[in-house]
């Protein structure tokens, strides 16, 4: 349960929904496994899985909430196969080639036979609603999934004030100033890998891992022009992560200190040990997201 990404969202109104109420708007948009005919079925699932049927799992003014999704596979190949096979019979049988439209009917034909014998692949998204500081948290790798989860979100309570993040400062420009000076912030250190990119329209872009950052090699290609818009840093010793130049995080990590933390907590369920990594990332957050918005120049509010 851990998050892995972090897509930021900031509400732009006080979240007051309690635990009850918003599992209750959450439950018109259940997740349902999809009908015989159906491609992607998408709705909200317990975050505890089979430990219980709550939709919200609520600590300390923090809620999780968990999206699921079930697709359809049906490869391309399998349809084309036997799509190829009905134009066979037909060329053979009635000696006449087939139209491109009649070639398009038999496709989709085809697909809608062969869709309820389709396998499902499912798959489970995490996002926690943080009352107390306002922000809505994504574990999403990528900009659509999250907007997905947030579009679900807004249609099941019927309106959802709310914005991705954008801070004061251009993200790339700081973080190009911080290879300059890598240590003008104490509580972070960089690591070892770090996406440049030339300032140009159709600029060449330079990917380095493994590497140090501080080298003159990588000065010379800021100095040559490119700017950084990934950047692997640790922090306070407790994670580390990516920061990309949109502020999402990625390939985050909670690091040994949080881990042990964790191990110290009475489990005597699957319930008690989601509960206290729930905790121990919702008090990581609290602490690590302002200090970050911080160093970019703060958080832009929204327009009155």
């Amino acid at each position: 349960m851990w998050f892995k990404n972090l897509r930021i969202y900031l509400l732009q109104q006080p979240f007051n929904l309690s635990q009850e109420a918003l599992a209750a708007k959450l439950e018109g948009k259940r997740f349902q496994a999809c009908g015989s005919h159906d491609l992607i079925g998408t709705g909200w699932d317990a975050p505890l899985g089979r430990q219980s049927e709550v939709l919200v799992h609520e600590v300390g003014g923090c809620q999780m909430i968990c999206a699921r999704q079930e697709d359809k596979l049906l490869p391309a190949a399998v349809v084309n196969e036997i799509v190829e096979e009905k134009l066979d019979q037909i060329q053979q049988e009635e000696g006449r080639k087939v139209a491109r439209r009649e070639r398009s009917e038999l496709r989709d034909e085809v697909f809608h036979q062969l869709l309820p014998k389709a396998f499902s692949r499912y798959t489970r998204q995490f996002a926690m609603i943080d009352k107390q500081q306002g922000w809505i948290l994504v574990d999403a790798a990528s900009a659509n999934k999250a907007e997905a989860l947030i579009s679900l979100l807004r249609e099941s309570l019927g309106s959802l004030p709310v914005k991705p993040l954008e801070v004061a400062t251009s993200p790339p420009y700081v973080m190009t100033e911080w290879l300059k000076r890598p240590d003008q912030f104490g509580d972070f250190t960089l690591l070892d890998s770090c996406e440049l990119q030339d300032r140009s329209e159709e600029g060449s872009v330079l990917r380095c891992k493994g590497q140090d950052l501080t080298a003159d090699e990588i000065l010379a290609h800021i100095e040559a022009g490119k700017e950084v818009v990934k950047l692997a840093v640790e922090w306070d010793q407790h994670m580390s992560f990516v920061i990309d130049a949109d502020m999402s995080i990625k390939r985050l990590k909670f690091l040994d200190l949080i881990q042990e933390q964790a191990a110290d907590y009475q489990i005597e369920s699957e319930a008690d040990a989601f509960d206290g990594r729930f905790t121990l990332m919702s008090l990581e957050f609290r602490r690590f997201l302002p200090r970050l918005f911080e160093i970019f120049g703060g958080t832009v509010q929204s327009e009155a």
